[in-house]
Protein backbone atom coordinates (compact mmCIF):
# COMPACT_ATOMS: atom_id res chain seq x y z
CA UNK A 1 0.00 0.00 0.00
CA UNK A 2 1.42 3.47 -0.80
CA UNK A 3 0.75 5.61 2.11
CA UNK A 4 3.06 8.45 0.71
CA UNK A 5 1.63 12.24 1.13
CA UNK A 6 1.64 14.76 -1.59
CA UNK A 7 5.71 16.22 -1.66
CA UNK A 8 4.06 19.48 -0.92
CA UNK A 9 3.66 18.62 2.33
CA UNK A 10 7.49 17.98 3.35
CA UNK A 11 8.23 21.29 1.77
CA UNK A 12 9.66 23.27 5.13
CA UNK A 13 10.34 27.39 5.53
CA UNK A 14 13.88 28.02 4.63
CA UNK A 15 16.23 27.47 6.82
CA UNK A 16 14.44 24.45 9.32
CA UNK A 17 14.26 20.99 8.80
CA UNK A 18 14.17 17.58 9.96
CA UNK A 19 16.56 16.11 11.72
CA UNK A 20 15.76 11.93 11.20
CA UNK A 21 17.23 8.84 12.26
CA UNK A 22 20.20 8.52 13.04
CA UNK A 23 21.40 11.92 13.10
CA UNK A 24 18.69 12.72 15.71
CA UNK A 25 19.76 10.07 18.17
CA UNK A 26 23.14 11.33 17.85
CA UNK A 27 22.54 14.89 18.73
CA UNK A 28 20.45 13.88 21.80
CA UNK A 29 23.50 11.84 22.56
CA UNK A 30 26.06 14.22 22.17
CA UNK A 31 24.24 16.79 23.92
CA UNK A 32 23.65 14.80 26.82
CA UNK A 33 27.12 13.80 27.23
CA UNK A 34 28.04 17.56 27.27
CA UNK A 35 25.26 18.17 29.75
CA UNK A 36 26.75 15.33 32.11
CA UNK A 37 30.19 17.03 31.83
CA UNK A 38 28.33 20.45 32.80
CA UNK A 39 26.50 18.79 36.12
CA UNK A 40 29.89 17.28 37.47
CA UNK A 41 31.40 20.80 37.46
CA UNK A 42 28.23 21.72 40.02
CA UNK A 43 26.02 23.16 37.09
CA UNK A 44 22.49 22.76 37.44
CA UNK A 45 20.55 22.51 34.82
CA UNK A 46 17.38 24.95 33.95
CA UNK A 47 14.99 24.64 31.23
CA UNK A 48 13.55 28.40 29.86
CA UNK A 49 10.41 28.74 27.61
CA UNK A 50 10.92 28.33 23.99
CA UNK A 51 9.19 31.56 24.06
CA UNK A 52 8.50 34.67 26.24
CA UNK A 53 6.78 37.95 26.49
CA UNK A 54 8.72 40.48 23.93
CA UNK A 55 9.35 43.00 26.59
CA UNK A 56 10.91 40.61 28.93
CA UNK A 57 12.83 38.22 26.57
CA UNK A 58 14.74 41.53 24.55
CA UNK A 59 14.95 43.49 27.58
CA UNK A 60 18.33 44.03 28.57
CA UNK A 61 21.03 41.93 26.89
CA UNK A 62 18.59 40.76 25.08
CA UNK A 63 17.81 43.68 23.48
CA UNK A 64 20.75 42.63 20.94
CA UNK A 65 18.94 39.96 19.77
CA UNK A 66 15.52 42.20 18.71
CA UNK A 67 16.47 41.68 15.36
CA UNK A 68 16.63 38.20 14.99
CA UNK A 69 13.05 37.35 17.05
CA UNK A 70 10.23 36.33 15.32
CA UNK A 71 7.21 37.94 17.61
CA UNK A 72 3.78 36.43 17.94
CA UNK A 73 0.71 37.87 19.47
CA UNK A 74 -0.06 35.79 22.78
CA UNK A 75 -4.04 35.30 22.13
CA UNK A 76 -4.73 35.06 26.14
CA UNK A 77 -3.22 38.24 27.13
CA UNK A 78 -2.91 40.04 24.21
CA UNK A 79 0.69 41.09 24.53
CA UNK A 80 3.37 40.31 21.86
CA UNK A 81 5.84 37.44 22.59
CA UNK A 82 8.96 36.51 20.99
CA UNK A 83 10.43 33.48 19.92
CA UNK A 84 14.51 32.94 21.81
CA UNK A 85 17.24 34.00 19.23
CA UNK A 86 19.37 32.94 22.12
CA UNK A 87 19.24 31.16 25.63
CA UNK A 88 21.78 33.27 27.63
CA UNK A 89 19.13 36.24 28.27
CA UNK A 90 16.98 33.75 29.32
CA UNK A 91 19.39 32.35 31.82
CA UNK A 92 19.97 36.02 33.34
CA UNK A 93 16.22 36.56 33.71
CA UNK A 94 16.10 33.44 35.58
CA UNK A 95 19.37 34.48 37.78
CA UNK A 96 17.94 38.05 38.51
CA UNK A 97 14.13 37.18 39.78
CA UNK A 98 13.27 33.12 39.76
CA UNK A 99 16.98 32.90 41.51
CA UNK A 100 18.02 35.94 43.04
CA UNK A 101 18.15 34.60 46.15
CA UNK A 102 20.45 32.01 45.28
CA UNK A 103 23.88 31.37 46.68
CA UNK A 104 26.20 33.32 44.65
CA UNK A 105 28.46 32.36 42.08
CA UNK A 106 25.48 30.74 40.87
CA UNK A 107 26.19 27.99 38.36
CA UNK A 108 23.59 27.12 35.64
CA UNK A 109 23.61 25.02 32.58
CA UNK A 110 20.77 24.30 29.64
CA UNK A 111 19.99 23.02 26.54
CA UNK A 112 17.49 23.67 23.84
CA UNK A 113 16.39 25.40 20.23
CA UNK A 114 16.59 28.85 19.05
CA UNK A 115 14.68 30.09 16.51
CA UNK A 116 15.52 32.75 14.34
CA UNK A 117 14.72 35.44 11.51
CA UNK A 118 17.94 34.82 9.56
CA UNK A 119 20.45 32.21 9.69
CA UNK A 120 24.15 33.95 11.09
CA UNK A 121 25.36 30.49 9.23
CA UNK A 122 27.00 29.30 6.27
CA UNK A 123 24.64 26.24 6.43
CA UNK A 124 21.61 28.73 6.20
CA UNK A 125 19.69 27.13 9.58
CA UNK A 126 17.10 29.33 11.53
CA UNK A 127 16.42 26.97 13.95
CA UNK A 128 19.83 26.05 16.03
CA UNK A 129 20.39 23.73 19.26
CA UNK A 130 22.46 25.78 21.72
CA UNK A 131 24.19 23.89 24.66
CA UNK A 132 25.83 25.81 27.17
CA UNK A 133 26.55 27.23 30.80
CA UNK A 134 26.51 30.29 33.13
CA UNK A 135 28.53 31.15 35.50
CA UNK A 136 27.16 34.24 37.59
CA UNK A 137 27.86 36.07 40.63
CA UNK A 138 32.11 36.05 40.80
CA UNK A 139 34.33 38.66 38.54
CA UNK A 140 37.57 36.96 38.62
CA UNK A 141 40.16 35.39 35.81
CA UNK A 142 39.41 31.95 37.54
CA UNK A 143 35.78 31.88 36.70
CA UNK A 144 36.42 33.16 32.99
CA UNK A 145 38.88 29.84 32.58
CA UNK A 146 36.73 27.84 34.25
CA UNK A 147 33.82 28.71 31.77
CA UNK A 148 36.39 27.62 29.13
CA UNK A 149 38.20 24.85 30.60
CA UNK A 150 34.66 23.06 31.09
CA UNK A 151 33.64 23.90 27.60
CA UNK A 152 36.74 22.38 26.47
CA UNK A 153 35.89 19.50 28.41
CA UNK A 154 32.79 18.79 27.78
CA UNK A 155 33.83 18.83 23.58
CA UNK A 156 36.74 16.53 24.61
CA UNK A 157 34.00 14.11 26.13
CA UNK A 158 32.44 13.72 22.15
CA UNK A 159 35.27 13.34 20.79
CA UNK A 160 36.85 16.20 20.08
CA UNK A 161 40.89 16.27 21.01
CA UNK A 162 42.06 18.89 18.97
CA UNK A 163 40.40 22.21 20.03
CA UNK A 164 42.04 25.97 20.05
CA UNK A 165 40.48 28.97 22.16
CA UNK A 166 40.51 32.66 20.27
CA UNK A 167 40.31 35.23 22.86
CA UNK A 168 39.63 38.77 22.85
CA UNK A 169 38.39 41.78 24.54
CA UNK A 170 35.47 43.77 22.55
CA UNK A 171 35.38 46.09 24.80
CA UNK A 172 38.40 47.68 23.56
CA UNK A 173 38.39 48.71 19.59
CA UNK A 174 35.29 50.74 20.56
CA UNK A 175 37.32 52.53 23.17
CA UNK A 176 40.15 53.28 21.17
CA UNK A 177 38.68 54.10 18.03
CA UNK A 178 36.45 56.49 20.11
CA UNK A 179 39.41 58.01 21.19
CA UNK A 180 41.53 58.19 17.70
CA UNK A 181 38.58 59.53 15.79
CA UNK A 182 35.23 61.11 15.64
CA UNK A 183 32.12 61.39 12.85
CA UNK A 184 32.47 59.86 9.92
CA UNK A 185 36.10 59.04 10.06
CA UNK A 186 35.47 56.94 13.52
CA UNK A 187 32.87 54.88 11.59
CA UNK A 188 35.06 54.03 8.61
CA UNK A 189 38.46 53.30 11.26
CA UNK A 190 35.87 50.89 13.04
CA UNK A 191 35.33 49.37 9.98
CA UNK A 192 38.65 49.18 8.88
CA UNK A 193 39.54 47.75 12.38
CA UNK A 194 36.87 44.73 12.41
CA UNK A 195 38.19 44.34 7.88
CA UNK A 196 41.79 43.75 9.18
CA UNK A 197 42.79 46.65 6.70
CA UNK A 198 45.92 47.67 8.30
CA UNK A 199 46.52 50.66 5.44
CA UNK A 200 43.44 51.93 6.22
CA UNK A 201 43.90 51.65 10.17
CA UNK A 202 47.16 53.52 9.62
CA UNK A 203 45.46 55.96 7.57
CA UNK A 204 42.60 56.86 9.04
CA UNK A 205 44.14 55.94 13.47
CA UNK A 206 45.91 59.57 13.54
CA UNK A 207 48.15 59.82 16.74
CA UNK A 208 47.01 56.52 17.55
CA UNK A 209 47.62 54.50 14.25
CA UNK A 210 50.59 52.89 15.20
CA UNK A 211 49.12 51.63 18.18
CA UNK A 212 46.21 50.40 16.40
CA UNK A 213 48.57 48.73 13.65
CA UNK A 214 50.85 47.00 16.16
CA UNK A 215 47.32 45.23 17.50
CA UNK A 216 45.93 44.91 14.62
CA UNK A 217 48.71 43.19 13.40
CA UNK A 218 49.74 41.47 16.86
CA UNK A 219 46.78 39.23 16.49
CA UNK A 220 47.76 35.44 16.25
CA UNK A 221 49.55 33.19 18.96
CA UNK A 222 48.64 34.43 22.46
CA UNK A 223 52.35 35.49 23.41
CA UNK A 224 52.57 37.85 20.68
CA UNK A 225 49.35 39.64 21.19
CA UNK A 226 49.81 39.59 24.98
CA UNK A 227 52.66 41.43 24.08
CA UNK A 228 51.88 43.83 21.87
CA UNK A 229 48.75 44.56 24.86
CA UNK A 230 51.43 45.57 27.48
CA UNK A 231 53.40 47.84 24.86
CA UNK A 232 50.48 49.27 23.89
CA UNK A 233 49.62 52.98 25.46
CA UNK A 234 46.07 52.13 26.30
CA UNK A 235 43.60 54.15 28.10
CA UNK A 236 43.73 53.58 32.16
CA UNK A 237 40.00 52.29 31.80
CA UNK A 238 41.25 49.70 29.24
CA UNK A 239 44.36 48.60 31.18
CA UNK A 240 42.63 45.85 33.55
CA UNK A 241 40.66 44.50 30.86
CA UNK A 242 44.39 43.93 29.11
CA UNK A 243 45.82 42.62 32.82
CA UNK A 244 42.63 40.39 33.31
CA UNK A 245 43.47 38.91 29.68
CA UNK A 246 46.43 38.07 30.78
CA UNK A 247 45.86 36.53 33.94
CA UNK A 248 43.43 34.25 31.87
CA UNK A 249 46.02 32.63 29.72
CA UNK A 250 48.29 31.81 32.50
CA UNK A 251 45.20 30.09 33.93
CA UNK A 252 44.80 28.43 31.25
CA UNK A 253 48.26 26.89 30.65
CA UNK A 254 48.00 25.72 34.14
CA UNK A 255 45.33 24.14 33.88
CA UNK A 256 45.83 22.84 29.60
CA UNK A 257 49.24 22.96 28.77
CA UNK A 258 48.67 21.35 25.31
CA UNK A 259 45.49 23.98 24.75
CA UNK A 260 46.08 26.60 21.52
CA UNK A 261 45.35 29.77 22.78
CA UNK A 262 45.09 33.00 20.02
CA UNK A 263 44.44 36.13 20.70
CA UNK A 264 42.84 39.10 18.77
CA UNK A 265 43.07 42.19 20.62
CA UNK A 266 40.99 44.59 18.31
CA UNK A 267 38.27 42.18 17.31
CA UNK A 268 34.80 42.86 18.37
CA UNK A 269 32.35 41.46 15.69
CA UNK A 270 29.02 39.21 17.09
CA UNK A 271 30.39 40.09 20.78
CA UNK A 272 27.65 42.94 21.54
CA UNK A 273 26.51 42.50 24.74
CA UNK A 274 30.03 41.33 26.19
CA UNK A 275 32.30 43.32 28.56
CA UNK A 276 35.22 41.72 29.39
CA UNK A 277 37.19 38.52 27.89
CA UNK A 278 35.51 36.87 25.64
CA UNK A 279 36.42 33.71 23.09
CA UNK A 280 35.51 31.59 20.60
CA UNK A 281 36.04 27.68 20.08
CA UNK A 282 37.38 26.23 17.05
CA UNK A 283 38.64 22.68 15.78
CA UNK A 284 41.77 23.02 13.53
CA UNK A 285 40.88 22.55 10.31
CA UNK A 286 36.96 22.83 10.34
CA UNK A 287 36.05 26.42 9.51
CA UNK A 288 32.96 26.77 11.57
CA UNK A 289 32.68 28.34 15.28
CA UNK A 290 31.75 25.33 17.60
CA UNK A 291 30.63 28.61 20.50
CA UNK A 292 31.56 31.23 21.77
CA UNK A 293 30.96 33.12 25.08
CA UNK A 294 32.73 35.57 27.89
CA UNK A 295 32.22 38.02 30.59
CA UNK A 296 28.71 40.22 30.42
CA UNK A 297 26.59 42.19 32.92
CA UNK A 298 23.42 39.90 34.38
CA UNK A 299 20.53 42.06 34.66
CA UNK A 300 21.34 45.46 35.76
CA UNK A 301 25.19 45.21 38.04
CA UNK A 302 25.62 41.44 38.54
CA UNK A 303 29.52 40.00 36.80
CA UNK A 304 28.64 36.68 34.67
CA UNK A 305 30.87 34.71 32.36
CA UNK A 306 29.41 32.14 29.96
CA UNK A 307 29.50 29.97 26.93
CA UNK A 308 27.84 28.77 24.67
CA UNK A 309 27.71 25.69 22.16
CA UNK A 310 26.61 25.66 18.44
CA UNK A 311 25.19 22.18 18.64
CA UNK A 312 25.00 21.55 15.05
CA UNK A 313 28.35 22.93 14.23
CA UNK A 314 29.87 20.69 17.06
CA UNK A 315 28.50 17.71 15.88
CA UNK A 316 29.73 18.63 12.08
CA UNK A 317 33.42 18.78 13.90
CA UNK A 318 33.14 15.47 15.82
CA UNK A 319 33.62 11.75 15.37
CA UNK A 320 30.89 9.77 13.33
CA UNK A 321 30.03 7.96 16.45
CA UNK A 322 29.83 3.64 15.83
CA UNK A 323 26.42 2.88 14.85
CA UNK A 324 24.07 1.34 17.83
CA UNK A 325 23.66 -2.20 17.85
CA UNK A 326 20.47 -3.41 17.64
CA UNK A 327 18.80 -6.87 18.00
CA UNK A 328 15.87 -8.43 16.22
CA UNK A 329 13.70 -10.00 18.57
CA UNK A 330 11.51 -13.03 17.50
CA UNK A 331 7.93 -13.40 19.44
CA UNK A 332 8.28 -13.93 22.61
CA UNK A 333 11.88 -13.68 23.03
CA UNK A 334 12.84 -11.57 26.27
CA UNK A 335 15.46 -8.77 26.07
CA UNK A 336 16.22 -7.05 29.31
CA UNK A 337 19.57 -8.96 29.43
CA UNK A 338 20.18 -7.14 26.20
CA UNK A 339 18.84 -3.55 26.88
CA UNK A 340 20.75 -3.49 30.29
CA UNK A 341 23.91 -4.69 28.17
CA UNK A 342 23.66 -1.73 26.12
CA UNK A 343 21.57 -2.97 23.20
CA UNK A 344 18.63 -1.59 21.46
CA UNK A 345 15.95 -4.36 21.37
CA UNK A 346 13.47 -4.46 18.10
CA UNK A 347 10.55 -7.06 19.02
CA UNK A 348 8.95 -8.55 16.43
CA UNK A 349 4.56 -8.20 16.61
CA UNK A 350 4.13 -11.44 14.57
CA UNK A 351 6.25 -14.11 13.21
CA UNK A 352 7.96 -14.01 10.61
CA UNK A 353 9.14 -16.81 8.04
CA UNK A 354 13.15 -16.08 8.45
CA UNK A 355 14.81 -14.03 11.74
CA UNK A 356 17.66 -13.52 9.88
CA UNK A 357 15.92 -11.36 7.08
CA UNK A 358 13.23 -9.63 8.63
CA UNK A 359 16.39 -8.36 11.21
CA UNK A 360 17.85 -6.66 7.89
CA UNK A 361 15.13 -5.30 6.71
CA UNK A 362 14.24 -3.34 10.13
CA UNK A 363 18.09 -2.40 10.26
CA UNK A 364 19.19 -4.50 12.73
CA UNK A 365 23.10 -5.54 13.72
CA UNK A 366 21.81 -8.51 15.72
CA UNK A 367 19.38 -10.89 15.49
CA UNK A 368 18.25 -13.18 18.60
CA UNK A 369 18.26 -16.80 16.52
CA UNK A 370 17.59 -20.01 18.69
CA UNK A 371 18.08 -18.78 21.88
CA UNK A 372 21.77 -17.24 20.28
CA UNK A 373 22.55 -13.71 20.00
CA UNK A 374 23.51 -13.54 16.49
CA UNK A 375 25.53 -10.72 14.11
CA UNK A 376 23.87 -10.44 10.96
CA UNK A 377 26.65 -10.14 8.62
CA UNK A 378 27.94 -13.70 9.95
CA UNK A 379 24.41 -15.47 9.54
Amino acid sequence: MDNALPASLALLPAGLCDLLPPEAETEARAVETVMAVFAAHGYARVRPPLLEFEDSLLGGSGAALAEQSFRVMDPDSHRMMAFRADITPQIARIATTRLTNAARPLRLSYAGQCIRTRSLQREGERQVPQVGIELIGHDSAAADAEVMLVGVEALVAIGLDRLSLDLTLPALAPVLVAAAATGENARLLARALDRKDAAQVAALGGAAAPMLTDLLLAAGPADQALAALAAADLPAAMRPLADRLTQVVALLRARAPGLKITIDPVEFRGFRYHTGVTFTVFSPGFGEELGRGGRYVCGDAEPATGLTLFADSVLRAAPIPAARQTVFLPVGADGAALRAAGYATVAALAAVDSIASEARRLGCTHAMIDGQLSVLKEI
